[in-house]
């Protein structure tokens, strides 16, 4: 099969564009695989290129580049098909509707597959007919705001399956919305096995890492730990990743004195390496569309303490097993779970084998089997199979046609009312 996946920016760093990389490589073994990235901003890739997998771009964001497009009169002005709900809505232009149209209109592949909300609508408006259509949702269906979730709900129905990395979030899309005839499947996200030696987990070391952003509670894994050194003052704390917490995160290890316990270590790329370094892993997210981190984590041998949060954590850990789940919020709960990990050599030397072995299933090659198979189902029935009725597409226009209305309507609103306040 020929399987095109677009991506917003191919060449930067995220969870999306990683774990479309290892998809991509993994069905590269097998099929011809392409990556057309809608924007780039750099030469190479910041996560290496994927083996196997053409990639080529379509505007170029390159400020010495020849072929420069951030100077295009079209580029300043707003999209009017990607979906204005996403949050990257102000990225796009009608230069990437025009781009990203053409794209679409001329490709000739068996599946496209989209990876974000704006893109997915893109592809059920502007793909030409034939391709299988995917869409993928590397977030979650509750996450997007109202506005985003109206016009999913209106362009999807011409998609002809939806990919999801949780099972809760599956339920989420066929119970929430009104899809009749779109495939909707939970297929997790692939994560490689790591090129290091697996952790021994007898450091005295905890690992947390992800975007120092509110909705991962840092602060509460900090306070956590403030009560696990007042026990065992031997174990420390390093915390990976960048973001805008990482001021309020120092202030609060300064007010608690744990200078000497815990660690911004900032951005390491790649992480894999560092994870081998501890003995525990920690995820204290409020939320998590799946846990790429617990099963980075898991796959080098740690056993993971993580908030059961929503969707991702207790889809992945078998609490009591290869992990420990606690209730969201509760750091006097994380430090239990830890601490008991700490105090128990037998059972945290357990739980990291056992968590070793249970992520496997995660590998890309089987995670890329499970996308084959689906694909390779749609492609049989032919693309679009339950919409070739003209009837039920022109429908689905004309719901499309009072949806843009609304929010023309919305933003002539927005800006009398601006107007007004102004004066």
């Amino acid at each position: 099969m020929h399987i095109s996946f677009l991506l917003h920016n191919a060449y930067g760093v995220g969870g999306t564009i990683r774990t479309t990389f290892n998809l991509a490589a993994a069905l590269a073994e097998h099929h011809d695989i392409e990556i057309v990235s809608v924007f780039r901003h750099r030469d190479a890739p910041a996560l290496g290129a994927p083996a196997g997998v053409r990639m080529s771009h379509l505007v170029d964001l390159r400020k010495k580049s020849p072929t420069y497009d951030g100077d295009a009169i079209e580029h300043a002005r707003p999209a009017a098909v990607f979906a204005r709900g996403d949050s990257r809505y102000r990225q796009y232009s009608r230069l990437t509707d025009a781009r990203v149209g053409g794209h679409l209109r001329s490709l000739e592949a068996d599946v496209v597959v989209g990876t974000r909300p704006g893109l997915n609508v893109q592809i059920s408006r502007q793909a030409r007919h034939g391709p299988v259509r995917i869409g993928q949702e590397h977030l979650t269906l509750d996450s997007h705001s109202y506005r985003l979730r109206l016009e999913i709900g209106h362009r999807y129905a011409l998609l002809d399956a939806i990919t999801t990395v949780t099972e809760a979030d599956a339920h989420a899309y066929r119970t929430g919305l009104r899809l009749p005839g779109v495939r909707i499947e939970s297929i997790p996200n692939g994560v490689p096995e790591p090129a290091v030696a697996p952790a021994d987990c007898d450091s005295k070391w905890v690992i947390a890492a992800g975007r120092l952003h509110k909705v991962k509670r840092y602060d509460v894994l900090v306070r956590a730990f403030a009560d696990v050194v007042a026990v065992r003052p031997d174990w420390r704390l390093r915390i990976y990743g960048g973001g805008d917490e990482r001021q309020a995160l120092h202030t609060l290890i300064g007010r608690l004195g744990l200078h000497n316990h815990v660690f911004l270590m900032g951005s390491v790329n790649p992480l894999e390496a560092e994870w081998p370094k501890g003995a525990i892993a920690a995820v204290t997210s409020d939320r998590e569309s799946f846990g790429m981190t617990i099963v980075e984590a898991m796959r080098c041998g740690l056993p993971v303490v993580a908030t059961d949060c929503p969707h991702g954590p207790r889809e992945i850990i078998d609490d009591g097993t290869d992990g420990r789940l606690v209730p969201v919020g509760d750091a006097a709960a994380v430090a239990e779970a830890v601490l008991g990990l700490i105090d128990d050599d037998g059972t945290r030397h357990r739980m990291g084998r056992a968590a070793r072995a249970a992520s496997r299933r995660f590998d890309p090659g089987l995670i890329a089997e499970r996308h084959e198979g689906l694909y390779t189902e749609l492609v049989r029935r032919g693309g679009r199979h339950h919409s070739h009725s003209a009837l039920r597409t022109g429908v689905h226009r004309a719901r499309g046609a009072v949806l843009d209305v609304m929010y023309a309507l919305g933003h002539k609103a927005g800006d009398a009312l601006r107007k007004r306040r102004a004066a």
